[in-house]
């Protein structure tokens, strides 16, 4: 784990995804980081190695083989931004394709709008509150529906807020 710990003490950029979505409350993030037999897991549902399935963030030098590939960190460093909405074209077609497509994404206009008018740092230290348990202050991804520390129902303020979206998706998979 002394790897984890080197990667958590990078620049906390790191875990602002270009687009907006809070890489620490990914559950490959959490696996990565925290629960080794959880990554396996995950891994396997991929067909992907443990060390292809390892991701420290989006901008981090190690991310998942989806994040690798992603469209919008593509596009942002071929315009030499740091957000998607920073964009002249923001929102575009890819974006709202993006955001549209799965409920840890509901709520990336906000989030963007927010570290736009804050600046992520200050961005980051309130989202980490809607992703941890009110009982144990243990980060929870949002596939979480029960805290996965101390098992906590609902497992954090943005499960709470968009359960229903979360248990359709998870159910219709």
């Amino acid at each position: 784990m002394q790897e984890a710990t080197n990667h958590r003490r990078e620049s906390e950029k790191n875990f602002v995804a270009v687009c907006g979505l809070y890489c620490e409350a990914c559950s490959w993030f959490i696996s990565t980081t925290e629960d080794i037999e959880g990554l396996k897991r995950l891994a396997a549902q991929r067909n992907w190695s443990v060390e292809e399935s390892k991701c420290y963030g989006c901008r981090s030098d190690k991310r998942l083989p989806y994040c690798e590939k992603c469209k919008m960190f593509a596009c942002a460093a071929e315009r030499g931004i740091d957000f998607c909405s920073e964009c002249e074209e923001y929102p575009c077609n890819d974006l709202k394709q993006f955001q549209s497509a799965m409920p840890h994404r509901i709520e990336l206009w906000v989030n963007l709008e927010r570290i736009k008018s804050v600046g992520y740092k200050q961005w980051l230290k309130e989202i980490r509150k809607n992703y941890t348990c009110p009982r144990c202050q243990a980060l929870n991804s949002i596939y979480d529906l029960k805290c996965r520390k101390c098992g906590e129902e609902p497992s954090c303020s943005y499960v709470a807020k968009y359960r229903k979206e979360i248990e359709w998706y998870l159910k219709n998979r």
